[in-house]
C-alpha cells in the first residue's frame, strides 16, 4: 500500500470527499519539524486542516494558509527585533507544484 492508497482509504473512513495535496502538507511538516520541533509537525498539519475546514477553504486558500504557517515556522527562532511574520502584509507566493507527482516520495522527520 502506498501513500495515495492510505489517503483514499482514510478519506473513505473519515467520510471526506475533498482532495488533498499531500506534498503541501508534507513540505509544511518538514519545515516545522526542523524549524520548531518534531512534535509540532503533526500538530501543525492538524491545525491547518481545522483552519481549512472551518473556512470551507479551496485549494488556493489552503496553500495560502500553509504558506503563512511555513513562514511562521521558518522565522520561529528569529533574532530579536525581527518583524512578526503574522504582521507582514506582503503577499506570500506559493510555488505551483500541481504537475509534480509526489506519490513516490517518503516523508522523513
Amino acid at each position: 500500500m502506498n501513500l495515495h492508497d492510505w489517503i483514499d482509504e482514510l478519506c473513505d473512513v473519515l467520510d471526506l470527499d475533498e482532495e488533498i495535496d499531500e506534498g503541501l502538507v508534507l513540505d509544511l511538516a518538514r519545515v516545522v519539524a526542523h524549524s520548531v520541533e518534531r512534535p509540532a509537525a503533526p500538530v501543525t498539519a492538524y491545525l491547518l486542516g481545522l483552519a481549512a475546514g472551518s473556512r470551507g477553504a479551496d485549494p488556493e486558500a489552503i496553500e495560502a494558509l500553509a504558506a503563512r504557517a511555513q513562514l511562521l515556522a521558518e522565522n520561529w527562532q528569529r533574532p530579536a527585533g525581527a518583524p512578526d511574520p503574522v504582521e507582514l502584509d506582503a503577499v506570500v507566493v506559493v510555488p505551483d507544484d500541481t504537475a509534480v507527482d509526489h506519490s513516490g516520495e517518503r516523508y522523513e522527520a
